[in-house]
């Protein structure tokens, strides 16, 4: 065999490696799913964002071959899961839950990531935030509360799910448009800050309807306002911040984002299971009996949510000074 022969079979025998390498990754990617899915919660079991999770992963049976567990990683408001999924290989087999602590944490240099560390798939959720009380409180109206948190600041204590969550935010944002000072405490999670307040360690709290609402429904608890535009369904008669003459309307969202780099191919599967199984019936279903509010955007349109809120909440905490 001479030398320009075997020149020519070596040519050969690389590209056939190089084209065989690339098929691998390539393959590999459309039959994703190929097993099975985690989906990151970042905050305790039974908060609205666990719900929304367990919610999802129920519904998206019907469109994936494989299935989707949850996982639960709280602590430091949602940044450790957050930082365990942008490590993560990306994939598509490790994905989160985002929420608006995604972006609130960083400009309080809570966390070292920022909210473009992931590929947004779709939003699902938006909802306000609340001030719920015990229902053996004192105060049946908000202005009574802020009247009491007034005349003391620090017996006034206010359950959220996080130094620099949306909750702790938005009960900040209501000190600044009222004058009133509460005492803040923060949490791993709604979940345990509802817990607390029913067992009498604080005095209310400042987190979604979604996550009070088996406690209000059952009698145990009392919510005294919606920090919305409108009042929410299922809480009629509960009034908004801006019908008892405080202009505030804020509260979060929730999505689903995977690790920035994982491939265009699986991010189109992703998007398509997901927006499969947001419009399941059961899903709707299961997030209205939660009082979870029912919000479907694209990974486009979500990445707009991003940009936007995320320039907003840099300002607010900036303007309310709030310090870790």
């Amino acid at each position: 065999m001479n030398t320009a022969t075997l020149r020519g079979l070596a040519a050969f025998t690389a590209a056939a490696a190089l084209s065989l390498g690339l098929a691998a990754p390539a393959a590999a990617q459309s039959d994703f799913p190929n097993h099975t899915v985690e989906l990151l919660v970042p905050y305790q079991p039974g908060g609205g964002t666990d719900g929304l999770a367990r919610t999802f992963a129920d519904a998206s049976r019907k469109h994936m071959a494989q299935s989707m567990v949850i996982i639960n990683r709280p602590g430091a408001g949602g940044a450790i899961g957050w930082t365990e999924v942008i490590n993560a290989k990306p994939d598509g087999y490790k994905l989160a839950v985002l929420t608006v602590e995604l972006l609130t944490l960083p400009h309080l240099g809570l966390a070292k990531f920022n909210y473009d560390d992931f590929q947004p798939i779709a939003q699902l959720n938006a909802d306000p935030a609340a001030i719920t009380v015990k229902a053996d409180a004192p105060w049946s109206t908000v202005e009574e509360f802020l009247a009491a948190a007034k005349k003391d600041p620090e017996g006034v204590r206010v359950g959220n799910s996080g130094n620099g969550s949306i909750w702790h935010l938005a009960a900040a944002a209501l000190e600044d448009k009222t004058g009133a000072k509460f005492n803040h405490i923060p949490f791993q999670g709604a979940a345990p800050a509802v817990l607390a307040l029913l067992g009498g360690h604080i005095e209310a709290v400042a987190v979604s309807p979604a996550e009070v609402t088996t406690h209000v429904q059952s009698g145990k608890l009392k919510m005294l306002m919606v920090m919305a535009d409108q009042r929410v369904k299922g809480f009629e008669k509960v009034p908004t911040a801006r019908e008892r003459g405080i202009d505030l309307s804020i509260g979060t969202w929730r999505g689903l984002g995977a690790p920035k780099n994982t491939p265009p191919e699986v991010m189109a599967k992703l998007r398509e299971i997901t927006a499969k199984t947001a419009a399941e019936p059961m899903m709707r279903e299961a997030m209205e009996k939660q009082n979870l509010g029912y919000v479907y955007t694209d990974g486009a349109a979500f990445q707009q949510t991003l940009a936007r809120d995320n320039a907003y909440y840099k300002s607010l905490i900036a303007k309310l000074n709030i310090k870790p």
